[in-house]
């Protein structure tokens, strides 16, 4: 059982590297035998379908992320800050060029051209996102730590829109400074209290 579930987790972890590298349609089947080492056909065995296998890779992806913020928000519990570890998490990311980028955010530019299943898929992940920075900005606002100039549904809106826009901007020009450079600015608007 668990070379099975080692051998599922490493296909779709390289399908996650060849998306980050090439999109959907950058990759196939065979790309991702070669890399892991098998055949063809023990993919099959594990996904019946590319879209099966992508749909799987991004509900996994966002049920990560969706345990990453629980703990987080045990952690760190004042709205500001955790605004601020948000971005230094992607700051790092493309810094060590683990994670330069958010595999649903390359997919999203795809969504036209995308399987319905796996379209749904990323959609429910900027969904669970736009719903979590709502739940933050609210907070914000309510306790003084945030200076929304819109509605919170607004600001989570813009605020995501900001730090996917830094991680395009971070690998256009292949500098993973312009990441923080970009969203210097967002934070401090939003880092102002009323008093201010």
């Amino acid at each position: 059982m668990s070379d099975l579930s080692t051998t599922s987790d490493k296909i779709l972890s390289t399908a996650q590297s060849l998306i980050l590298s090439g999109g959907y349609n950058g990759f196939s089947f065979a790309n991702i035998a070669e890399l892991v080492g098998i055949r063809k056909a023990s993919i099959f065995y594990h996904f019946s379908t590319k879209a099966d296998l992508v749909r799987t890779l991004v509900s996994r992806y966002r049920k990560d992320a969706q345990e990453g913020v629980v703990a987080l928000e045990l952690k760190v519990p004042e709205p500001r800050q955790l605004l601020n570890v948000y971005v230094d998490h992607w700051a790092e990311c493309i810094e060590d060029t683990s994670r330069p980028f958010c595999v649903c955010a390359l997919l999203a530019s795809e969504l036209p051209s995308l399987p319905p299943e796996v379209a749904t898929e990323v959609t429910s992940f900027f969904q669970f996102v736009s719903k979590w920075l709502t739940s933050v900005m609210e907070r914000g606002a309510q306790d003084g730590t945030l200076s929304l100039t819109s509605a919170p549904d607004a600001e989570a809106e813009a605020f995501m829109a900001c730090v996917h826009g830094a991680m395009l901007s971070a690998r256009a020009y292949q500098q993973p400074a312009v990441f923080s450079t970009v969203l210097a600015p967002t934070l401090k608007r939003l880092s102002r209290t009323a008093a201010q």
